[in-house]
């Protein structure tokens, strides 16, 4: 395995994409909803880019990438159809220790961006290393009609359990076998069928009544 899987949390750091490309979109489209500080260079913006940039959710340098761009950078993308320019890029993100994708050539950068799968806080990655992000869209496509909304409230419900309970500083000799018999139950289906009643039951059971679905629980619909 080339690539360490990992969740990274951007929320206000410093982002760079190099390009204005529906490449370029894809990844600021991602990029912006984790919060991440986006800046984009480009000359032109794809219609995606140019609408966020409108609304201010990214900042826009209108010229051709130069060397020192990066400077304060957590990551960088070099996502033009130049692979020219993207080497440069990868360069000095190389020299700055910053992370790079290099969209047209992985192996040239540190990491890769998978195809996603989200509802709610589930996270669902699809990774080909590089070899192919055509067939990581594709095997998000296939797999996304088994995981619909229900999965997004059932994730909220689980975290409210946990949450209660490390809140609590409850010792894990009771966290571990909690955690473990919810995690068993098949949520999504009772959430999809409606059977909050059973929900309800079973938190009651666990003792984690302070957890209990109601107006600010699992009877709350999460948005999808």
């Amino acid at each position: 395995m080339r690539y360490y899987p990992i969740n990274v949390d951007l929320h206000g750091q410093s982002v760079l994409i190099v390009g204005g490309g529906k490449v370029a979109a894809r990844k600021a489209k991602r990029l912006v909803a984790a919060g991440a500080r986006l800046t984009v260079i480009a000359p032109v913006l794809a219609p995606a880019l140019a609408e966020l940039a409108e609304q201010g959710m990214l900042r826009h340098l209108e010229r051709e990438y130069r060397h020192g761009d990066l400077a304060g950078a957590m990551l960088a993308f070099a996502a033009t159809d130049d692979p020219q320019l993207n080497r440069e890029v990868a360069a000095e993100a190389k020299e700055r220790g910053i992370l790079a994708d290099v969209v047209d050539a992985p192996a040239q950068g540190a990491f890769t961006t998978p195809a996603v799968l989200e509802q709610g806080d589930l996270m669902i990655t699809v990774s080909t290393g590089g070899a192919s992000p055509a067939l990581s869209r594709q095997i998000v496509t296939m797999i996304e009609p088994f995981f619909g909304p229900e999965y997004a409230e059932a994730v909220s419900l689980l975290g409210t359990v946990r949450e209660k309970l490390l809140t609590e500083k409850v010792g894990n000799a009771y966290n571990d076998p909690v955690f473990a018999e919810l995690a068993a139950l098949n949520l999504p289906a009772l959430i999809k069928n409606g059977q909050r009643d059973v929900i309800d039951q079973i938190l009651l059971k666990l003792s984690a009544t302070g957890a209990r679905p109601g107006p600010d629980g699992a009877d709350k619909k999460e948005p999808s």
